[in-house]
């Protein structure tokens, strides 16, 4: 057995446990084990954490940028000192590799490295004499009290995605990250605690369906970002709204990656398989459907095959692992409930990932689907687990109805020899980021996270200037002297 401690929440500066009754247990995906204990935040408790946000508030935005931003400078060297114990922490409550955490840090890095320019990212703009003795310009101003609901498959980048550029903008900040791994939410708010941030600025609740629901109905908050899945996506993108909040909600997909027969499947198929099966399919980037286009589908498979016998599935912290666990068991049986219903709809099952033998953690192997149609549950469903499924289109014009016709619209690739092909790739398919010849179109930082259709709800997208103009509101101001 090891040692289990209970997860604090922070407010208002301090670090406390909750007194819910409400408590979850937090399992190691590639054990079982319980490595922590859960309690819940009370309402109360996140009516305090808002009120904390709230009495910040005025003291933080009339902080000069320079010197919020010098905030940031900091909390990125913690980052950067703390790097590979931060990454361990991901592996242990998400169950991913140690090397898909690494990445992951990377990229929490990144973000935090764009809000330290927030001198020039939150500058306003100016015209003189836009009348006979008139002048205009254009200030931007922090929202207010703000909140992050975050995933699991994430618990480093994704709140990253929010935190340091809401906190740099002047706007203080309620976290609710997924209960399903909670421990890297608290190590940020220690982070930042010793990066200097001012108490309340930066607070931590827990809990579920109940705890979203109070910060959505909370009058305090201004604005609400969430990453998660489409269903959930669209309930907060609605009851945000409605209450007249500014809202980005992040939703799920089911991304295509079209592979052409003009393309090196030598070099393809290894970037499908890292798409469909990189940290356990678990996340909203993974390619989840390949496209085989033309004369390519028999190669396509047999290729893909090979390669997924390959992955060596395993606990994240061996080295020689190239897939960790699912985040619970039950994920893992509704994901088994999948394959199984694909199969009896006709799917042909070319690689089967219920044969893991390993009997500790929550473990299932890479699974690929061939012959599926847009009619079956495998490929209309975001299943978010290690399962591709293989399509054939006959043509490009084939290829991108099949892709266009998913509900989703969050990323999707093309692995391709041509230029036309990629051009018409590029202006016809109908998904906010996508990839000619890249596995995972994952922007950097100073771009925007472009879903469309199911995959976003709201106007503004996370990270790059859409995060900044989300997290600012503006006063044009117009002026004569007499």
């Amino acid at each position: 057995m090891i040692a289990t401690k209970t997860v604090a929440s922070y407010i208002g500066g301090r670090f406390r446990e909750s007194k819910a009754t409400t408590v979850d247990q937090i399992p190691n995906p590639a054990t079982g084990e319980t490595i922590a204990s859960l309690p819940y935040s009370t309402r109360d408790e996140i009516n305090e954490a808002v009120a904390a946000a709230k009495k910040a508030f005025p003291a933080w935005s009339d902080t000069p940028v320079p010197d919020r931003a010098q905030v940031m400078f900091r909390f990125k060297a913690l980052y950067d000192k703390h790097f590979e114990e931060l990454s361990a922490l991901v592996t242990q409550e998400n169950g991913k590799t140690l090397d898909e955490s690494r990445g992951e840090l990377k990229r929490a890095i990144e973000v935090i490295d764009f809000a330290c320019g927030a001198p020039t990212l939150t500058m306003g703009t100016n015209l003189d004499q836009i009348a006979r003795g008139i002048d205009e310009e254009l200030t931007r101003f922090p929202v207010g009290v703000v909140a992050g609901i975050t995933p699991f498959n994430f618990p480093n980048m994704v709140p990253m995605w929010m935190i340091p550029v809401a906190i740099v903008c002047g706007n203080t900040f309620v976290h609710k990250p997924s209960q399903l791994t909670p421990l890297s939410a608290i190590r940020i708010a220690e982070l930042l605690k010793e990066a200097g941030l001012p108490d309340g600025v930066f607070n931590v609740v827990h809990g579920a369906k109940e705890a979203v629901d109070t910060l959505l109905e909370h009058p305090d908050v201004a604005a609400v970002s969430f990453v998660g899945s489409a269903t959930v996506a669209a309930d907060i993108y609605r009851k945000a709204a409605a209450s007249g909040k500014r809202v980005q909600a992040l939703g799920g997909a089911k991304n295509h990656i079209l592979v052409m027969d003009d393309a090196d499947l030598e070099l393809s198929a290894p970037h499908v398989i890292s798409s469909a099966f990189g940290n356990a399919g678990q996340r909203c980037l993974a390619g989840s459907v390949a496209v085989g286009v033309g004369k390519v589908g028999d190669a396509l498979v047999k290729e893909l095959a090979k390669e997924a016998r390959d992955i060596k599935v395993g606990p994240g912290t061996d080295a020689s692992t190239t897939m960790g666990p699912v985040i619970r068991a039950e994920r893992k049986r509704k994901l088994i409930e999948y394959i199984d219903g694909a199969e009896a709809e006709g799917a042909q099952l070319v690689s089967d990932g219920r044969q893991v033998s390993l009997s500790d953690g929550f473990f299932l192997g890479p699974t690929i689907f061939d012959r599926v149609t847009p009619n079956m549950k495998v490929w209309k469903d975001e299943l978010f687990g290690p399962v591709l499924s293989v399509v054939r289109a006959s043509d490009i014009d084939e290829a991108l109805s099949v892709l266009n016709s998913s509900t989703y619209g969050n990323m999707a690739s093309i692995f391709t020899s041509s230029g036309k092909n990629a051009r018409e790739f590029k202006r016809r398919a109908q998904a906010g980021m996508l990839g000619v010849n890249i596995g995972v179109a994952a922007p950097m930082a100073f771009f925007p996270f472009t879903g469309w259709k199911n995959s976003f709800f709201g106007d503004l997208h996370a990270t790059g200037q859409d995060s900044i103009r989300f997290y600012t509101r503006h006063k044009v101001v117009t002026t004569r002297w007499l």
